[in-house]
């Protein structure tokens, strides 16, 4: 009932920037927060940003100072721009959306984008 698309990904030297964007679709009306969590091969999901519907945000502590989310409530879109990159940001990145209605909670996930950095 949720979709999320992300585009942005791709091939990037360190110190370089990337634009993630992620569109929602289906039910969003109820969407109160949505973000990003990135996977490297081996390694766990881990939280990349999030930000509430009234802008409200969180960071994961390695990318704090470089990334920054923003949103646009009015597209159901938000977006990471990344600068500063570092190889060890290379990673499957996941959008993330909470839906909460009333007591109820539900989540959803985009497919990822790839976003290599290379040396």
């Amino acid at each position: 009932q949720v979709q999320l698309v992300e585009s942005g990904g791709g091939l990037v030297q360190a110190g370089g920037s990337l634009r993630l964007s992620c569109a929602a679709s289906g039910w969003t009306a109820s969407i109160n927060a949505m973000g990003w969590y990135r996977q490297a091969p081996g390694k766990e999901r881990e939280l990349v940003a999030v930000i509430t519907r009234d802008g409200g945000t969180r960071y994961g502590e390695s990318v704090k100072g470089r990334f920054t989310i923003s949103r646009d409530n009015a597209k159901n879109t938000i977006y990471l721009q990344m600068n500063s990159l570092k190889p060890e940001d290379t990673a499957v990145y996941y959008c993330n959306a909470k839906r909460t209605v009333v007591i109820s909670t539900s989540e959803y996930w985009g497919q990822g984008t790839q976003v290599t950095v290379s040396s």
